[in-house]
């Protein structure tokens, strides 16, 4: 099942929440300064005690999950996505987090995410295509028991993500 919304992803009510985080894990701007900011200090706890590995908690393409802070649903998936124009195969590293995320949505039991466009901010990836990876990612038939959401913050990506949804 999937869907797609314009909305504030700090406000969705499914059992987890996925970030688009940055390799240190420990706020930034846009989605993951929100979910931040909404979930309050344990969150940012919670990042901090991931052990660091070559000097990241998460490289591009992997995730990490923690509990919620104050926020409702009960965890927060860190997603790392690609900065489009360092990679020499961006499409591959953003179909890995989706990947990473639901894997790790699956392994803790939970029946409902809600994912943001990840990398479709200040890292740069063209929205269309970042739609068609992200809805391609999630309707692999292990995934098919999970109830996947999409809060997006503006029209233009809602329609987007719809069309690459109805279309795939």
């Amino acid at each position: 099942m999937l869907s797609a919304y314009l909305g504030d992803i700090t406000l969705a009510t499914t059992d987890t929440i996925v970030n688009a985080a940055n390799p240190g894990l420990l706020g930034g701007g846009g989605v993951d300064g929100a979910i931040h900011r909404a979930a309050g200090p344990e969150l940012l706890a919670f990042c901090k005690a991931i052990k660091m590995i070559n000097g990241v908690r998460c490289p591009y393409g992997e995730a990490r999950i923690t509990r919620a802070g104050n926020l409702t649903c009960q965890y927060v998936v860190h997603a790392v996505g690609p900065i489009y124009h360092n990679e020499s195969n961006p499409a591959q590293v953003l179909f890995n987090v989706y990947n990473h995320s639901l894997r790790l949505v699956k392994q803790h039991d939970c029946q409902s995410v809600t994912f943001p466009a990840i990398s479709c901010g200040v890292y740069g990836y063209p929205h269309k295509e970042a739609a068609e990876v992200a809805i391609k990612a999630c309707r692999q038939a292990e995934f098919n028991k999970i109830h996947i959401a999409f809060a997006l913050f503006s029209p233009e990506l809602l329609s987007i993500w719809q069309e690459a949804i109805n279309t795939s």
